[in-house]
This record gives C-alpha cells, structure tokens and sequence, in this order.
C-alpha cells in the first residue's frame, strides 16, 4: 500500500484539490512510519521540501480529534513562524473540522477563551507561551493538555545546545508528567546532517530508544559567487554596494548582513541607487527593531508580490521557516559564524521543486574571505558544526524552580525535589546540588518558608510576575522611536543613544532630537545633514572546525572558479604571507612569529578556545593583545614565557573554578551571558561560565597536541 493510500479519505482529498503531482521524499518516508507506530520520530531534509505535510498528513490522519482535549500541539520558536504556519495547517484541517488555535501574546483572546470552554484540535505555541501557563494557569495545562497524542517541534535545530532548548526539554517532561498517556514528539529540521548530533536529538526528546530520524539526502543545486570588495568596518564600500543593486534589481532578494545596523545600512543605500535610476522602491529592512506592523507588511508583499521585484534586507529574523514566497537570489554580506544559519538562509531561495538555490557571499577584509570560503566548503561537504550539550544547566533549573513552586501556589522540599528528580532535563545536577540552589534563593528573598513549605518571596515575586520570566533569552531594554507622532520601531539602549546622533532605522536615517529615559521613547527626524549614522555591530562564536578549514586552505594551491578575481588576488596574497611558516602538519601545527618588537601566533582555534587560551594568559600574567576574526595573538615583549608555553599552563578544576569566581568578582557583568544565572550562588555562575563562554577541555586538548612552527624576522 502506498504511503497515499494510507491516508485517511478527507486528506486524499485535500492533496488531490491542491493537484498535488506525488508526494515529497519526506512525505513518502514520513507517512507509513507515523501512521503504523507511536515512536518519536526526528524529519531532516531540506528547506521547502514539506516537512510540515510530512509531520501534518499522517497525524491528522491517525489523531481521533472527536475525542475531548487538544489532541496536538505543534511548538514553535517564533510568534511570526506560528502566524505563517497557522494558514498551512487551518487549511489541511478543512476537510476534517477540526479547529486550530494560535496561543502566543499577539493571539485573539476570542480563540483562546472559545478554546478553554471546549478544548479540542490543535494548538500552535511558543516555549514561553507555555511557560507562562504553567507559571500562571497551571489547571489550563491540565485542562487544554491532558490527552495529547502528538507534539510537534518545528525548527528543532534552533533549540539544541541553548538555554531555550533545555527549557523546552523540561517542559515537554512537564507536559507528559501531567498527561494521561505518553504522547509522541515529531520534530522537523532543515540544518542537522551530522549523525554525530542524532544522538543529542533523540536524547532531546527524552525517549532515546522511542526516537527514530528520517532524513531526506536529496541535494539541493546552488550557484555560488563570491566577490571582494575591500572595506570599511564602519561602512559598506560603494563598489560592493554598485554590484549588488546591479545583480539583484531584477530579481526577488534577500540581504543578510551580520548586524542589524548593517541591515538598514543596505536599504537605505541600495533604495538611494535604485531612486538616482529610477529603478523600483521596493527595499526594506526586517529585523526585531522594526515596528511588528511593518514587519508583518513587509512579509505580506513578499509573499504577495506576484511579477513585482523586491529586496528585503534582514537579519536572522526570516532566516528560519516563514514562508514569504519565492525568493530568486540569496546574498550573505562578510561570513557567517555558523555553517547551520549558512543553510537555513541558502534554502530560502530556489524553493520550487527543481529550482537551484542562487548564493552571492560579499567579503569586505580578507579575513571575512577566508571565513566565507571555509564555510561554504564545508557547507558543501555536509559538515554542520556539532551541538554543545549542557550537561548541568542549573540556571535553567533555578528558573524552572520558580517556575514550578508559583505554578503550585507553594510545595514542601520532598515534593519539589521529586519534580525536579522526575525530569530528565536535570538528571545531571544532584539533589544537594538543587537544594544549595533552593537555599540560596531563600537568602536573597527569591523564596520563602511557611513553615515547612516554599513559596516565592517577596523579590521573587518581583521576578515572575514581570511577563519576561517566562523567556530564557535575554531582552535587550528598547525605546519605541517616532517621528512627529509615528512610530518607526525600536532601538536597543546603548551609551552611542544621544541627541543629534543620525540612525538607521526602517530603511531610513533618522536624526535623535530628544531622548526620553523615563519613558523609553526616542523622537526623531528624517536627517538631512549627511552625518553617518550609527552603527551597531553584533558578535558570534566561531566554530573550531571553520578555523582549521580556514588555515587549510591557507597551505592548499587550490583555486576556486566561484571566487572572483580580487578574491582570488586576496587568497594569493595571503597565502605567500603564511607560506614563510613551513608547516607539513596542518592538525598539530601552528604559526609562530618572533620579531625584535613582538612575538605573534595565529590559533586558527575556535571562539570559545581562544577565549580560554586568554584565560590562560591572564591567570599566568602575560601581556598581550588578542583578534578573534583573525585568531591572531600578539604579546610585548616576546620574551614572555607563559605566552610561548602554554602547553604548561595547566589548571585543575578547583583552580579553574576559584579563578572564575574570582573573576566574577571583579566583573560581574559577565555572567550576563546568562539570563539567570545571575541569581546562583557565585561557584554555580562560575560552573555556567565554564561551560557557556570557556571550553578548557578542549583547550587543553589543543595546546596539548600543537607544536609551534617559528618563523623568525629579524
């Protein structure tokens, strides 16, 4: 029987009415195992392929919907991606009568209040949506929840190896600690293609050997062109932006630069190029600064667009699933620090079946070059950089504390720690450990004891109460900015925030007249006086294995046909610069350059062990200087011997741990990484900051195994 057949009648028809050709890859593979078992089940294949239908057709199918209660419940990372999925599947449902409800902020309370009187259907919801259910209206998780079948977790990939992801993970235990059967979990990814992770995957959904993964290898065609166009870190140079309004003014485009302030940079510039030539107006920028009501306009005219062209410069905001349509050309401006956000933004061009995907990298320093050429050759070997498992998150646990004794109205120690100990998401951290933690939110008045039972106290009350408990992500304070009475949309507080400076904002340059603080407001007016406006630049770990691509193809004589001609000259250039370091070894060995003025290496190590390697340095009193982009390290005098040795610069854990804390001590801003664990006892923040901004281990590792290759210049 073939995967059609096994369908139920009412969504038969439903494929038939769309003339549906055949059924996706995904689908023919999805379908029989989802209807035939009760497993979890992981779908990996490529944007636009129908992972949605795969996961939807089969359930709605299965799922006795005439039974009381919410039968699924899809989750998503984004209220714009439940907005835009919310059409799909109310539409696959027709046929069935079978209601679905939006449940998020921005939700009509019409819906949700029909929805409580008689619980039935689908529900599509964010993880903090949940939270705050659980938090506030514990009997409606019960109500709502109690007998569901199927939850399924869309973008699956932007949850692991996050604080966002472990707080999921403890709320789907939660959801089955409540429900009356154990319900299946589909998860849907476009981005994991390393079978390294599929154990993290399965280990995610909590049932290892209940979760199986079906993967599409269908390869998806794309044309890539890279082109150089050295430049300025405060501005794009015009020639870069000349060829890109060329390429791309008769064409559906997507710009995804590195920044937000770089995202209004472009549409300001190219909507000026295209004014001065009469091209067409139609440049925006997206990004979570611009008011909601443009954003969901500038979606809607994509989506809408028909033979019109347009360019919507963005950030990751439309790097994820929303549908907006058919895009032509994909441009990526200076690398991207992970090969998975490469991925998601390649697949939102070439959606249709059979059309290839269309990929411009601009590069504007030679360093940004290198990092785009790795990336993408790793991209096209399939190589996706591996998740960072957090094995001991006791800030989430600290906030699913709170979580769990306001949801309660108050609990004795046993019956919180049985909670806690119910859930696996926590199955590392010991029970001592919990009640340190318990004890120490009892100290700074986050808890307090009735007699023998826990309720929030009074500065906890102040915490949960505030509608950003229910996140695990840090809210950046933003002031509304309007002109003359209009709102434009938001800037994130910062010291470069003052009177007369000019702004990028909505594909425009606005100038500050005044700044209320009290308020969080922003007035400006359109600037006419040609100042360069502010620029907000953002920063991203890279991974160790896009470092050590970079520096092999540093020592390759390889030469790439996509990579244009400035490009190229760029490459040569430095690879004559390295070739003075005769390295045969490119796994263990690094460069090492000593002078009379200075001593300098380049790591080609990650982000987060060159964070560690400058750990090391601190603690051994080296003077140095130290550039990420380049991995490059620079140290006066060169004598200084901790900076040649590092290799035996070693710290046990109780060293590394005393020297965290130590450092916290002396800047506790650093554990803003962290949204809560600010409130931990300070050797927990340090374990935090360990794991989330250090990697000793495989620092260790790393200076271990390399050996120094000198060149010396006199």
């Amino acid at each position: 029987m073939s995967a059609f057949d096994l369908l139920s009648e009412p969504i038969r028809k439903y494929i038939r009415e769309q003339r549906w050709e055949s059924l996706r890859k995904i689908q023919e593979a999805a379908i029989p195992r989802i209807m035939s078992t009760d497993l979890n089940y992981v779908l990996i294949s490529r944007t636009a392929s129908g992972k949605t239908e795969a996961a939807f057709l089969p359930i709605l199918s299965k799922v006795n919907f005439r039974e009381k209660g919410v039968k699924v419940l899809y989750i998503s990372p984004l209220i714009a991606l439940i907005n835009d999925q919310f059409t799909r599947v109310e539409k696959l449902c027709e046929h069935l009568d079978v209601r679905v409800t939006k449940w998020h902020g921005e939700a009509s309370k019409g819906r949700k209040d029909q929805l409580l009187k008689d619980p039935e259907g689908i529900v599509l919801i964010t993880p903090e949506s949940l939270e705050a259910m659980f938090v506030n209206k514990p009997y409606t998780v019960s109500h709502l929840f109690a007998s569901l079948d199927y939850v399924v977790i869309d973008e699956i990939h932007s949850f692991l190896g996050s604080d966002r992801g472990v707080q999921l993970k403890s709320l789907l235990s939660r959801l089955q600690q409540i429900n009356r059967d154990r319900f299946s979990i589909v998860g849907l990814s476009a981005t994991v293609s390393d079978v390294n992770l599929y154990a993290e995957l399965k280990e995610f959904l909590g049932h290892a050997e209940n979760t199986k993964i079906i993967r599409d290898h269908t390869p998806k065609p794309i044309n890539a062109v890279f082109r150089y166009f050295s430049g300025d870190p405060q501005e794009l140079p015009i020639g870069l932006l000349k060829d890109l309004y060329v390429r791309t003014r008769d064409s559906k485009v997507l710009v995804f630069p590195n920044a937000r302030g770089r995202v209004e940079e472009v549409a300001v510039k190219l909507k000026r190029l295209s004014e001065r030539v009469g091209g067409h107006k139609n440049y925006f920028s997206h990004h979570s600064s611009v008011d909601k009501e443009v954003r969901e306009y500038v979606e809607f005219f994509a989506k809408n667009a028909g033979v019109q062209n347009f360019c919507i410069s963005c950030t990751s905001t439309l790097e994820l699933g929303i549908d907006i349509g058919n895009v032509d050309e994909v441009v990526q401006i200076d690398a991207t620090n992970s090969i998975a956000s490469l991925i998601q933004r390649v697949g939102r061009s070439g959606r249709r079946e059979g059309r290839a995907s269309n990929l411009y990298l601009y590069s504007t320093d030679r360093w940004s070059l290198l990092q785009s050429l790795a990336c993408w050759l790793l991209y096209s070997e399939q190589y996706i950089e591996p998740i960072e498992v957090i094995t001991k998150p006791y800030d989430v646990l600290l906030h699913q504390i709170l979580s769990i004794i306001k949801g309660s109205s108050g609990l004795y120690l046993h019956e919180l720690l049985a909670k806690i100990n119910d859930n696996p998401t926590f199955e590392n951290i010991s029970e001592e450990e919990t009640k340190e933690i318990v004890g120490h939110l009892q100290e700074i008045d986050f808890l307090e004891k009735l007699g023998h039972e826990y309720i929030i106290g009074v500065e906890g009350e102040k915490v949960v109460n505030n509608k950003d408990f229910y996140s695990l992500f840090h809210t950046p304070v933003f002031f509304k900015v309007s002109s003359q009475g209009v709102k434009i949309g938001e800037l994130p507080l910062s010291p470069q925030i003052m009177e007369d400076e000019n702004v990028y904002l909505s594909a425009k340059i606005w100038k500050i007249k005044y700044v209320d603080y009290e308020a969080s407001k922003i007035e400006v007016v359109p600037a006419k006086d040609g100042k360069k406006p502010l620029f907000f630049g953002d920063a991203a770990d890279t991974a160790h294995r896009i470092r050590e691509k970079m520096m092999e193809i540093l020592y390759s004589d390889e030469e790439y046909d996509f990579l244009d001609k400035e490009g190229m000259q760029i490459l040569k250039e430095m690879r004559k610069e390295f070739s003075v370091f005769p390295i045969t070894n490119l796994n263990d060995e690094r460069p090492l350059l000593c002078s009379n003025e200075q001593t300098k290496f380049y790591s080609f190590a990650g982000s987060k062990i060159n964070k560690t390697i400058c750990f090391l340095l601190d603690q051994a009193g080296a003077e140095y200087s130290h550039d990420d982009h380049s991995t490059v390290f620079i140290c006066r005098p060169p004598e200084q011997p901790p900076f040649i040795n590092l290799a035996t610069i070693r710290l046990t854990e109780d060293q590394i741990t005393g020297a965290l804390c130590e450092t916290l001590k002396k800047n506790p801003a650093l554990i803003n990484l962290s949204k809560w664990g600010l409130y931990l006892p300070l050797k927990f923040q340090a374990e935090i900051l360990k794991t989330k901004y250090y990697n000793f281990e495989g620092c260790f590792r790393f200076l271990e195994k390399i050996k120094w290759v000198y060149n010396i210049n006199e």
